[in-house]
């Protein structure tokens, strides 16, 4: 049921300050406490992407582990216990995460709720529908009309078995339903031997949701790239002729301008399909959604990939419009969308052990203050895990205004953990969700939980009474934030540019996120213009609540508004 608009004002930062401060509790176990978090949103902050003090950040665990199962195959088969794993942030605030564990992956779904104050530290678990095909490190993304879309997939079975599936599936968090979705039917492997294993391929494929909502995905093993078209479920073939060289182990990093850029990895070579590895592997690639082709975007400079590990990892967009791009051999190049030009970055240093910290698949997320958390990899290189560098995992802070990397804490499965186990996805509360496919799921929070104003979501129009059970239109400004938020080399995408709303009651400061839907932009440019719906929960206390948008762990100012 939809009400009669009636607009409300934003609340000025000191009335706003005084309503938390009455009474607002704060709860160790959270982190982040829902008083400081909201008044970060509206405070005029003189910020530094480094903590004033020099402090580093710190982790935290779950007081409630997930209850996830052991995987147990069809013939009864037992490969230990399951764990979390492709973490993904949904529009009402919850986070979605798969059961893969160490050995296996399984089609059991599972959601973390944060409790009543907001903390996700406190969070309770709950199954969801299963999915209905088992694969893992696959193309998946939260969709503007607030389902889950997982196609194709890079490992299925148990355990681990390299099948480099053509399924698919998408999630409706409404009905709680998984519902098969067919691969584009015109993508072709180029490489012969890997016919074998599925028609269509799709494996572990790159993919992005463009700012108009469209969802992108490339075919691992071809150069061909596919729309989809959410009204139809069809797809249409883009950007093939103009590709240059497989799309395999590549990322696609939305810009401000609704572009998006890659990085080569030239598995042409690795796969036989080019006489020789090039001399200067430094290319990358800008897609232009309006012509549907790609170009060059020039030189990274620094060489991000090699011939041996194929790998990239993450590359996350910055509020300032430049990327920063970690490559799989510890060397990082920054691209500047605005002057289109490259420059370098800081490499990864040499680990205690006396190894090349090494991002070979893995994650990256941007932090409210500005810096960039990252996952690495700090033992020797071994060619029985694929030519991957070992245990221990390592996290690192770039500073982009210093153009530095901080070491931070690490986590308590780091012995066992590297880079491509680890995902981490950025919470509505600004703190970080690390899962290693493991029931250890832990929490970082930033030394520094600041960020500059001008980067925050901005509510222009909101319905001032609200009902429980009522769907809403908000409309504002940068409602998607800056950057995509979360990137993670080729596949498990974890993207969180999309409006979250989050209403704090004023007399009881219990806390509840309304699910939000059909966003009319996916955009990431400042002063980006959009609209979103939300859905007022049932449970949403009545009376007087402030409400903010919350995208990317950042907040608006917020908005008064009452629930009747």
């Amino acid at each position: 049921m939809t009400r009669t608009r009636s607009l409300v004002s934003i609340v000025p930062t000191a009335a706003f300050a005084g309503m938390l401060a009455v009474s607002l509790p704060l709860h160790a176990q959270s982190g982040l406490s829902t008083s400081s978090q909201l008044l970060s949103a509206s405070s005029a902050f003189s910020i530094k992407s480094v903590d004033p003090n020099g402090r580093p950040g710190s982790w935290q665990p779950l007081t409630h582990h997930p209850q996830i199962p052991e995987i147990i195959d069809s013939h009864g088969n037992d490969y230990g216990p399951g764990g979390a794993g492709g973490p993904l942030l949904m529009t009402d605030g919850t986070v979605l995460v798969q059961d893969w564990g160490v050995y296996g992956e399984d089609v059991r779904i599972f959601k973390l709720t944060p409790d009543i104050w907001g903390s996700y530290v406190n969070g309770t678990w709950s199954e969801l529908a299963p999915k209905p095909y088992n694969a893992a490190n696959g193309a998946q993304a939260v969709l503007a009309d607030g389902r889950v879309l997982i196609e194709g997939g890079e490992d299925s079975g148990y355990p681990y078995y390299f099948t480099l599936t053509n399924t698919g599936a998408m999630y409706d968090p409404v009905s709680n339903l998984w519902a098969s979705v067919n691969p584009p039917p015109f993508f072709e492997d180029l490489y012969p031997p890997r016919a074998v294993f599925a028609p269509n391929p799709i494996g572990d494929a790159p993919s992005v949701v463009l700012a108009d909502g469209t969802f992108m995905m490339q075919d691992k093993m071809s150069r061909q790239g596919a729309l989809l078209d959410l009204k139809t479920m069809t797809w249409t073939e883009t950007g093939t002729s103009t590709k240059d060289g497989l799309n395999d182990e590549e990322g696609l990093n939305l810009l401000p301008n609704g572009e998006v850029l890659t990085i080569d990895c030239y598995t042409d070579f690795y796969f036989g399909l080019a006489p020789e590895y090039p001399t200067n592997p430094t290319g990358s690639e800008i897609y232009n959604p309006r012509t549907g082709n790609w170009a060059s975007a020039g030189s990274t400079i620094h060489t991000l990939t090699d011939p041996v590990l194929n790998e990239m990892g993450p590359a996350v967009l910055l509020p300032s419009g430049k990327v920063f791009a970690v490559g799989s051999n510890g060397d990082s190049s920054i691209y500047d969308s605005n002057t289109r030009m490259w420059s370098l970055g800081p490499s990864l240093p040499i680990s205690p052990q006396g190894y090349q910290y090494t991002v070979q698949d893995g994650p990256g997320v941007l932090l409210p203050d500005g810096n960039v958390l990252i996952a690495a990899s700090g033992g020797p290189e071994t060619s029985d895990n694929g030519d991957y560098s070992t245990p221990p995992v390592a996290f690192f802070e770039y500073d982009s205004d210093a153009n530095v990397l901080h070491p931070e804490p690490t986590i308590p499965n780091a012995a066992n953990d590297e880079s491509y186990t680890i995902s981490l996805l950025p919470l509505p509360n600004g703190q970080v969700m690390s899962v290693d496919l493991t029931t250890d799921v832990e929490i970082y929070t930033p030394a520094n939980t600041a960020h500059n104003p001008q980067w925050a979501p901005v509510i222009e129009s909101v319905p001032f009474r609200l009902a429980p059970g009522g769907t809403y239109k908000l409309e504002g400004s940068q409602l998607n934030g800056l950057s995509q938020g979360c990137n993670f080399g080729d596949e498990l995408q974890c993207a969180t540019n999309y409006p979250l709303v989050r209403m704090t009651n004023l007399e009881t400061k219990h806390v509840f996120y309304s699910r939000t839907h059909d966003h009319s932009s996916m955009g990431v440019s400042k002063g980006n213009g959009a609209s979103t719906h939300f859905d007022v929960p049932l449970a949403q206390e009545k009376g007087l609540n402030l409400l903010v948008v919350v995208a990317n762990g950042i907040a608006s100012a917020p908005a008064l508004v009452i629930v009747e």
